[in-house]
């Protein structure tokens, strides 16, 4: 892609608001103009990239003036269900399996309406319905800004994951820094310092996190926390054994175990 040199102006009308900042701030004109000058070398091969940099650095703008016809605005969920709201030539198993590579794996959580939906699981549901519309491009802005940072880094890797496993193209748009390292894109654009750079190697050096899984006797309270996700029911079978896992300390998963004899094959 070729340099480019955006100018953007806003000369809001001579109100007496604005003729009144003006008088006490001293403002010369009251036209307000703002500058992007840089280059996106995008390299022939590439399926991930990421726009950062601090607010009003221009990234929406930037990423909006280049790539317009990939820009991904609010979509329109209107439907009781968010399985009804993706795209209608996709099917039920491309739709379930596309929730869970993104990380949107609870059952029940299908089932509901967008609007109730947390922050994080608006953000998977976005990147999901992406992923399934027929476009090959996608630019997904303020990536990551609602959710705290260990649901956007995980988040990150699992949404990478699930893209490349398609031919699309996503690029996210978003202030932190830290989803570098689990997005792990193909190219960086940085628009605090205007600088373009290629990623090469990142999938070896993402960083660690610890998850431990140990067995628990509290069964009751793990599945008390647990128990709104799980989709076959509310109830806890007593003889199950119970594991749970935490994430860098913070609990994260849930399994319950119940053995039970297996019908033998005859000749055994």
């Amino acid at each position: 892609m070729p340099n480019f040199d955006i100018i953007r102006k806003s000369c809001p009308k001579q109100s007496y608001r604005v003729a009144s900042i003006m008088g006490t701030y001293d403002l010369q004109s009251n036209a307000i103009e703002e500058h992007f000058v840089g280059n996106i070398d995008l390299p022939d091969d590439w399926q991930i990239g990421l726009i950062v940099g601090n607010s009003g650095t221009g990234k929406t703008t930037i990423a909006k003036e280049l790539f317009a016809d990939a820009y991904v605005t609010n979509f329109e969920y209107t439907a009781e269900s968010i399985l009804d709201d993706m795209p209608k030539e996709a099917s039920v198993e491309q739709i379930t399996k596309t929730f869970t590579s993104v990380g949107l794996a609870s059952v029940p959580t299908w089932l509901k309406s967008y609007d109730v939906l947390s922050n994080g699981e608006k953000m998977r549901c976005d990147i999901a319905r992406a992923i399934l519309m027929p476009d090959t491009m996608f630019v997904f802005d303020e990536f990551t800004s609602v959710v705290d940072r260990t649901v956007a880094k995980v988040g990150s890797f699992a949404m990478q994951k699930a893209i490349r496993k398609t031919k699309k193209k996503f690029i996210a748009v978003g202030c932190h820094e830290d989803v570098e390292d689990w997005l792990l894109p193909d190219w960086v654009f940085d628009t605090n310092s205007m600088t373009f750079r290629i990623c090469e190697g990142q999938k070896k050096n993402r960083p660690t996190c610890r998850l431990d899984i140990y067995e628990t006797k509290e069964k009751d309270y793990y599945w008390n926390i647990f128990k709104k996700h799980h989709y076959l029911s509310h109830s806890h079978n007593n003889a199950a054994r119970v594991f749970v896992a935490t994430l860098d300390g913070k609990l994260c998963a849930f399994m319950s175990i119940l053995p039970f004899p297996h019908p033998k094959k005859k000749g055994y």
